[in-house]
C-alpha cells in the first residue's frame, strides 16, 4: 500500500512540470490569435487568459489549463496541446 501511495505521489510530481511548461504555450496561442482583435468577445477571451496566467504563476496548472480551455472555447480557438 505504501508503495502505491509513493508511486502515485511520484507520478503526480512528474506530471506537474509538463503542465507547467504547457501554460506558456497555451498563453502564446491565445495572445497570437487575439492580440489585434477588439470587441466584447475578444476582451472576454483576454481576461480569461490573464486569469489563467495568474493561476499558472500561482502553481495551479490544472486550473490554468481549464481556464485556457474556457478562453479558447469562448473565442472559437482550438488550442494545440503538448503531446
Amino acid at each position: 500500500m505504501k508503495l502505491l501511495v509513493a508511486l502515485a505521489l511520484l507520478l503526480g510530481f512528474a506530471a506537474s512540470p509538463v503542465l507547467a511548461n504547457e501554460c506558456p504555450t497555451l498563453q502564446a496561442q491565445i495572445d497570437k490569435a487575439f492580440r489585434k482583435r477588439a470587441g466584447k468577445m475578444a476582451a472576454s477571451v483576454k481576461v480569461l487568459a490573464r486569469e489563467a496566467w495568474a493561476l499558472h504563476k500561482a502553481g495551479k496548472h490544472d486550473e490554468a489549463g481549464t481556464k485556457y480551455a474556457e478562453a479558447a472555447k469562448k473565442g472559437g480557438l482550438e488550442l494545440k496541446h503538448a503531446q
